[in-house]
């Protein structure tokens, strides 16, 4: 497992510089609202996996003023310390660095820790589009067995070919039956994405049923998956694809397939992206996400798990038992306006920290 020893940032946000140790089991960072403790947990997960978890326009990660910021993240894996090092500026293609050399991307890095995150902003993964559940899940897929994460790349691949030859059709310069192989191809690659899917589900189901009503949600709560083929082959995938033909020359594209499916959280067979309440969704979410911990430790992976505003709309009861799911083993770090919301946040193996105006200290500000 690797484990966090260390952030450093500049020009991060609202920081100018930051250092912060890391402990490792569990660090709760406090401060007033607007103090920067979001941000601190953003960087981490910036630079362990070197994009933001909160923004897809990047700039606003540098601070006010500055052209460029930099985060390091000092990690212990089994081999041994190193350090990732991410450095952005916009306009520029961010920079990766593992021990001082670069790299393309970190993500491939056997070195970088898994990360798991809950901020209120990622509701969306319980309330937004599909497309969200889609990738999330094949992330934990690729996390829990990386040999199927091929699986994943081919099919995007395969569709990518298909509907650019769908388009050559339809502008009058292809044959329609030059489809047939990449339906061959599509067909192969989308019944391996679709079993992996399945399996992960299958892995997460029971914890994520048991954590969810732990923490307060009533009901039976679920994970679904909601495919859009029925097939259970690369044959029968195939027969598909080759019947609804006609209706992708029509539009233009590939609309059937595994790259269409959903992944539903429901609770008394009734998604919550519809059905639920905010703080249901909440619960759902973190249930989810500590359901892929448990599956992810069991071999070896358990994430990092970055937990923002996690304890505000939890009662003092619930508050006791997430305590207990983060202190059950792995590294957390977790954000709240006083240290009190944060059950045992003052005992010795806990690293409190304090924020304020960009500023991280180990006391209270008087």
């Amino acid at each position: 497992m690797v484990r966090v020893t260390r952030l450093e940032l500049r020009d991060f946000r609202n920081y100018e510089r930051a250092e912060v140790a890391l402990a490792p089991g569990l660090t709760v960072i406090c401060g007033p609202n607007g103090a920067g403790k979001t941000n601190l947990l953003e960087a981490l997960y910036f630079g362990c996996t070197g994009r933001s978890c909160r923004t897809s326009n990047e700039r606003e990660l540098v601070r006010f003023g500055e052209k460029v910021t930099r985060v390091s993240v000092d990690v212990d894996a089994e081999d041994g310390s190193h350090r990732l090092d991410v450095g952005f500026e916009p306009g520029e293609a961010k920079r990766f660095r593992i021990d001082d050399a670069q790299v393309d991307r970190p993500a491939s890095a056997t070195v970088r820790p898994l990360v798991g995150v809950f901020m209120p902003d990622r509701l969306d993964l319980v309330k937004g589009a599909p497309a969200l559940r889609r990738a999330h899940l094949d992330q934990v897929v690729a996390a829990l067995w990386p040999s199927r994460a091929a699986a994943r790349a081919d099919y995007s691949r395969a569709l990518a070919q298909r509907n650019a030859l769908v388009a050559r059709i339809r502008a009058g310069s292809a044959r329609p039956e030059l489809l047939d192989p990449w339906d061959s191809e599509l067909a192969r690659h989308g019944i391996a994405v679709m079993e992996a899917r399945r399996s992960a589900l299958s892995e997460l189901q029971d914890p994520f049923a048991q954590l969810a009503g732990e923490l307060g949600l009533p009901g039976a709560p679920t994970l679904e998956y909601r495919p859009r083929s029925r097939a259970a082959d690369p044959a029968e995938l195939r027969a598909e694809l080759a019947e609804r033909r006609d209706d992708d020359l029509a539009r233009g594209f590939t609309g059937h397939g595994p790259h269409r499916d959903d992944i539903a959280l429901t609770r008394d067979r009734r998604a919550l992206r519809s059905y639920g309440s905010q703080g249901q969704q909440r619960v759902a979410l973190l249930a989810l996400l500590f359901a892929e911990r448990a599956a992810l430790a069991a071999v070896g992976r358990a994430p990092l798990m970055l937990l923002d505003d996690v304890m505000s709309e939890l009662d003092s009861s619930r508050r006791e038992r997430l305590v207990e799911l983060v202190r059950g083993g792995g590294q957390v770090v977790v954000s709240a306006t006083e240290a009190e919301h944060v059950p045992g946040a003052r005992e010795p193996d806990v690293e409190l920290l304090f924020v304020a105006d960009g500023a991280v200290a180990l006391e209270a500000a008087a």
